[in-house]
């Protein structure tokens, strides 16, 4: 069969958590098991471990990961980033986007089963946890229905509880990642009044938290999350996604128990119409009806139906990772050219930011000439220029550094009358010099020249500026 009229165009109407009066309908998956949700499971096993231990990782006295918004100044890899470094940002953004616009081309929403953090905590750490207390689909959906019995409210309770300590946990990592794991020790360390807007950071970061888990749950994928609205404009034909082989399973039809299972009855397709593919779906969907925005690759849908298929003597792979093209054209996967494009373009900007990064500096200097001043003579011969300037340390360390200028055009002489400047770690440092020229060096009215910033024998800075004087005749 190589069109798509066995799908009910109905379902296209509404979605499978929300009924007909716009009520919602609580989804109770079927527990997933096979060979890729055991893949899942080392993923899951790394991704917290990374989550969880990453506060703690410093280098060179900083944190592996810190984004502080409040105090505007970010972390990765030990490299402190502040607001100056704005033009990185800015690249790193766009590349951001590209490549998620190249991989969602290219691999649809592989992120979202794999590695994104809601899927990750709500289907391998809350739902096990569901699993654990209340048992499997059949038991949940009794237990849902049941009067409220001592055992009913003990199990409830207890998997409320459970849930609320992770979320606490969950919590106070993510404030980690804001202010760092030094700061977040000292609020839950010491008594709230002195730390009031971080105490109150961590009971809404845990209100959350318990909210998405707990009530939200697949809604956050469905309805809140704006990466699933995507695929309906960034993937196509070629994309890779979890695809049902429509080809070999149509027309389905159920098996009929009286007969050998490898002697079905004509005209009927592989698919046995067994619905545990909707059972297992943690967003309720018929995988059946192709690609869908609910969908978010979690792969138990092809567990279950190789499962299925291996019981009746057919080969796996009736629901599998593949592109509508080659299901219906029995091709194997080809980029497309959009892919190609995507991917020149990404490459470029990665090369241009990994330009900036490896030519950035570790400090920021900004010199002016003072507002209204032209120029002053001096009585050994010599002109003079009044500047300001202001110098970023974007280290972690504090700089003891002094100005000079390039290839000896001048000497410059600071108001203060030290020959250095400190600055703090993260800090900034204002200051205000005089620039001198002897007469004889001055050629024309406006000199082009370079003002450098040295931290003992190492030059980390060459800023251009201008000197103002007259042509000594």
């Amino acid at each position: 069969m190589s069109n798509l009229d066995f799908i009910d165009e109905a379902y296209r109407d509404s979605i499978a958590t929300v009924d007909s009066e716009g009520k919602r309908i609580w989804v109770f998956p079927k527990k997933p098991s096979g060979k890729y949700h055991n893949y899942r499971i080392l993923t899951t096993i790394v991704f917290l471990t990374l989550f969880f231990a990453g506060p703690f990782v410093k280098i060179n006295g900083q944190p592996l990961l810190m984004i502080n918004v409040f105090e505007r100044k970010f972390v990765l890899f030990g490299q402190l980033f502040l607001p100056q470094d704005s033009v990185i940002f800015s690249v790193g953004l766009i590349t951001f986007f590209i490549f998620i616009t190249l991989f969602t081309v290219v691999y649809g929403r592989f992120w979202c089963g794999w590695a994104c953090p809601q899927t990750v905590f709500m289907e391998m750490v809350f739902r096990k946890i569901e699993y654990w207390i209340e048992g499997d689909r059949k038991q949940q959906l009794a237990l849902s229905k049941a009067p409220w019995t001592t055992e009913k409210i003990l199990k409830k309770g207890a998997k409320r509880l459970i849930y609320l300590l992770i979320s606490i946990l969950i919590a106070h990592t993510t404030m980690a990642y804001l202010i760092g794991i030094d700061a977040t020790v000292g609020i839950i360390s010491q008594s709230p009044a002195n730390h009031l807007p971080g105490f109150i950071g961590l009971v809404a970061f845990t209100a959350v938290f318990y909210y998405v888990f707990a009530k939200l749950r697949e809604q956050v994928c469905v309805a809140i999350c704006p990466y699933g609205r995507l695929q309906g404009v960034l993937m196509g034909r070629n994309t890779i996604n979890i695809i049902y082989d429509w080809v070999r399973g149509e027309p389905r039809g159920k098996l009929n128990k009286h007969e050998p299972a490898n002697q079905v009855a004509a005209p009927k397709g592989d698919c046995i119409d067994c619905k545990l593919c909707v059972q297992v779906c943690p967003t309720g969907i018929d995988i059946r009806n192709g690609s869908q925005l609910e969908c978010i690759n979690c792969t138990a849908c092809i567990d279950v139906c190789d499962d299925v298929m291996t019981k009746i003597n057919k080969p796996t792979g009736l629901i599998k990772y593949g592109s509508a093209e080659s299901v219906e054209k029995r091709i194997p996967y080809k980029m497309s050219p959009r892919a190609y494009a995507y991917s020149v373009v990404l490459l470029l900007l990665v090369g241009v930011e990994v330009f900036l990064l490896m030519s950035r500096s570790v400090i920021e200097t900004t010199i002016m000439r003072v507002p209204g001043q032209m120029y002053q003579e001096q009585a050994n011969n010599k002109i003079s220029n009044l500047y300001n300037a202001q110098i970023v340390n974007k280290s972690n360390e504090d700089l003891v550094v002094t100005l000079k200028v390039g290839d000896n055009a001048g000497n410059i002489r600071l108001i203060d009358g030290k020959k250095s400047i400190r600055i703090k770690k993260e800090g900034k440092a204002d200051v205000v010099f005089f620039l001198d020229m002897n007469k004889a060096d001055i050629k024309k009215i406006k000199t082009s020249l370079e003002i450098e910033v040295w931290e003992g024998d190492k030059k980390l800075e060459s800023i251009k500026t201008n000197f103002l004087g007259f042509k000594d005749n």
